[in-house]
């Protein structure tokens, strides 16, 4: 029962052929073509510009580390926002 048969397929085709007209459905249909189309060349020109960027990386002079300055381990209070009244 969870599977659909060819039966139930048909009963859709004909339904949206029924709601949308046998104009439309092609004009649906090629216009989603161009999306697909698009959204295609926006992701190979994203995985080229990564690849790009990746592939330069390597052939740039790496930066030299310099060594991390010594952490002073005392600590320091931060002064109270307040102020108490001194006691004679």
């Amino acid at each position: 029962m969870g599977a659909m048969s060819p039966w139930h397929w048909a009963i859709v085709a004909l339904v949206v052929i029924i709601l949308f007209g046998s104009k439309k459905l092609p004009d649906a249909a090629r216009g989603l073509g161009r999306s697909l189309r698009i959204f295609k060349s926006e992701v190979k020109e994203m995985q080229n510009d990564g690849n790009a960027s990746a592939s330069a990386a390597p052939t740039a002079a790496p930066a030299t580390q310099l060594p991390s300055p010594a952490i002073d381990a005392t600590v320091v209070e931060s002064p109270k926002s307040h102020t108490e009244p001194k006691s004679a």
